[in-house]
């Protein structure tokens, strides 16, 4: 393939590839990017790899910041239709029995100038693409209307406008702001850290431990999906940052999780699931209760999920090297207290209490958790603050387990000389630590191990937090709406939005496993890339959704 002259005078290039299979195109693909001095800034690889272990979209970090890798484990016709991107190649190979839908959806993502090798395709495949406004080009090595050859969409390419300044202020260096500024550090965006404490994971993220793993359901629904894309991707992130534990940049340890089933009605589920054989044991393995009462050494009467790859982490450790990586091309404005908005100069400024300048850009992301909802431009947003308590057992007063274990609490192994055990999920705001929220930990941890003696006589130790909860649980990621315009809406595409105003919040007890992928998301949004996700499920996570599912029930 002669890459050079195929993404000639673009500024990123984006590739399809119909057959991943053992990677050997997406090799030959970064070698010749690599070796031309004259290649495009951004390469963007999307590869539909049929033998995928699991279901759904995969962005593989680690090939350099200006490499983005999408493995998609979906049908071809599936995968295009959850594209939001322009595409500049395709290859279509290994396509026999793929129909004839995918050109129409290739016409309608391809970009001015879009290429297509074609390679043994069937004549209603070929016809189906000259259909859709890709003719042979002189140079394509074959005769029209044979199953080989390069074909060229009939839009000309025209060389893009001039990109708008990437400059963004952050605010809040919890794990949600310190993911978006390495991701957008690593874009080459210019940033600004705004965070109101004088150190960074002041709020919830300042747990002694937190918990990574993915969840599984029956229907494989939006939060299972984000789940599993958002587990895999944070896996391979903190390699490519440096690594977890035993000398890498980010405190904790991939131990594995061990979730028990709570009763005989959710082990039935959870054997239903792993009877249908969608996940390698690496990912996710059901035992049954025998082999889970070994791995425990106690009792797990009803089975429990053994997720080998989960662990923990602490959340400072996480946002503390996520800044680090970001190095000088990060501004840190710290102990600022709390900020507010004003549109003018630049685009955003940020203001303190006094009404000082603390930063300003065109682009300004909120991700200060519940803090957020104190912005007049985020105050109708449906974020509520939850509160929640750990508690801290010191080492000896809960079983030294080499994993953490877990079902309706969660216990870790001792971090620092302490285990952590919880969280409550909290009605009221008490910023203090209380006697009820303990018992409330331990009686559940109790349960858990199925030992009503555990941890007697504990002292009132650990720590609250507050998580910044949605209501239907999922994140908040992307362009925030303005409820001010526009009353009749039907589409996200038609909710108004604030200019240059985004939200990554709502991240509840998960900002560990979701941070990273929210952040990568958010990233691609703001610069035009593609996405790593399926449509679908970016939309899922909209901070618009609120404001149109009301604006429809006001029309109805």
């Amino acid at each position: 393939m002669n890459w050079p002259a195929l993404w000639a005078g673009r500024a990123s290039f984006v590739v399809f590839d119909a057959g991943h299979g053992d990677g050997a195109g997406l090799a030959a693909l970064l070698s010749a990017w690599r070796a031309d001095l004259r290649r495009p800034a951004r390469l963007h690889y999307i590869g539909l790899d049929a033998q995928a272990a699991m279901p759904g979209w995969r962005r593989l970090p680690g090939h350099g910041d200006n490499v983005t890798v999408d493995l998609v484990g979906a049908p071809l016709d599936d995968a295009l239709a959850q594209l939001r991107t322009q595409i500049d190649f395709a290859w279509l190979h290994r396509m026999a029995g793929a129909g004839t839908h995918f050109a129409r959806a290739l016409g309608r993502l391809a970009a001015p100038g879009m290429r297509v090798r074609a390679q043994a395709l069937a004549p209603a495949q070929l016809r189906a693409l000259a259909a859709a406004s890709f003719a042979m080009t002189p140079d394509a090595g074959g005769d029209e209307g044979s199953a080989d050859g390069l074909y060229a969409s009939r839009r000309p390419f025209a060389p893009a406008p001039a990109a708008r300044a990437r400059r963004a202020v952050v605010i809040g260096a919890g794990l949600a702001g310190s993911a978006a500024c390495q991701r957008l550090v690593a874009r080459g965006w210019q940033v600004t850290l705004v965070e109101r404490h004088a150190h960074p994971a002041g709020e919830a993220s300042g747990n002694l431990a937190g918990i990574v793993m993915p969840l599984l359901s029956r229907d494989d629904n939006r939060m299972t999906r984000l789940s599993r894309a958002a587990f895999l991707f944070a896996h391979d992130y903190w390699d490519a940052l440096g690594g977890v534990g035993h000398g890498g940049v980010v405190a904790g340890a991939r131990c594995g999780v061990l979730q028990l089933a709570r009763d005989a009605a959710h082990a039935e589920v959870q054997r239903a699931i792993a009877a249908e054989g969608r996940y390698p044991p690496a990912f996710a393995q059901w035992l049954d209760s025998a082999a889970a009462a070994a791995m425990l050494g106690g009792p797990a009467p009803h089975g429990a999920w053994h997720f080998a790859q989960g662990g923990w982490l602490r959340p400072a450790s996480a946002c503390g090297a996520m800044l680090t990586a970001c190095g000088e091309a990060l501004v840190r404005r710290f102990a600022t207290g709390d900020v507010h908005l004003a549109q003018g100069g630049e685009g955003w400024r940020v203001l303190d209490a006094a009404g000082a300048v603390v930063a300003e850009a065109p682009v300004v992301i909120l991700a200060g958790g519940a803090q957020a909802a104190k912005l007049a431009q985020a105050a109708t947003l449906p974020l509520a603050p939850v509160r929640g308590q750990v508690t801290h057992l010191a080492a000896g007063m809960a079983p030294a387990l080499p994993f953490v274990l877990c079902r309706e609490a969660y216990l870790t192994p001792a971090v620092r000389g302490w285990h952590s055990a919880g969280a409550t999920y909290d009605e009221h705001a008490d910023p203090a630590l209380r006697q009820d929220s303990q018992d409330a930990n331990l009686a559940r941890l109790r349960a858990m191990l199925g030992d009503p003696g555990a941890a007697a006589g504990a002292p009132l130790a650990g720590r609250v937090g507050f998580r910044c909860v949605a209501p239907d649980r999922l994140p908040l990621v992307g362009a925030l709406p303005d409820p001010g315009a526009g009353t009749r809406l039907e589409r996200l595409r038609e909710v108004p939005r604030y200019p240059g105003l985004y939200g990554l919040l709502g991240y509840a007890s998960r900002g560990l496993t979701w941070a990273p992928l929210a952040a990568e998301l958010l990233a691609a949004q703001l610069d035009g890339t593609p996405l790593p996700l399926e449509a679908e499920l970016a939309d899922a996570l909209d901070p618009a959704r609120f404001l149109l599912r009301e604006r429809r029930r006001n029309t109805i």
